[in-house]
């Protein structure tokens, strides 16, 4: 179930950023950091949906949003994230997704596996 939870998690907030990032492609006359700060969305919305890379494009994602919450990177006319409570949300579930790992359904799975740490037990004092 918690697979589940995180593919949910994964899939609508890289789709809201899969579209905030066309958002700013789609604007008349971006400016260069809206544009990259557009590619940048839509290559992590995409990576986050999929689960690839997922820390990394969480990071980046996250990045964008804060970049937008302190007015660094101009939001445009049209953005799903038009108040600092929507990007501080976003910015909430990104760390979870950072936190607890892309889950069992995303392409890291399938890639890399689980990983599992087996601490060997104290050699006995002689």
């Amino acid at each position: 179930m918690a697979g589940i939870g995180l593919l949910l998690l994964r899939a609508v907030l890289g789709l809201a950023i899969l579209v905030q990032g066309l958002l700013f492609l789609n604007e008349p006359n971006p400016l260069p950091v809206t544009w990259c700060a557009g590619t940048a969305a839509l290559a992590a919305g995409a990576l986050l949906s999929i689960g690839l890379l997922t820390p990394l494009a969480s990071t980046v994602a996250g990045a964008v949003a804060i970049g937008i919450g302190f007015s660094l990177i101009p939001a445009g006319s049209r953005t799903l994230f038009d108040a600092k409570f929507q990007i501080i949300l976003a910015a909430t579930i990104l760390v979870a997704v950072v936190l607890l790992g892309p889950g069992a359904f995303s392409v890291d799975a399938r890639l890399f596996g689980r990983r599992e740490i087996i601490i060997p037990r104290p050699l006995p004092r002689r």
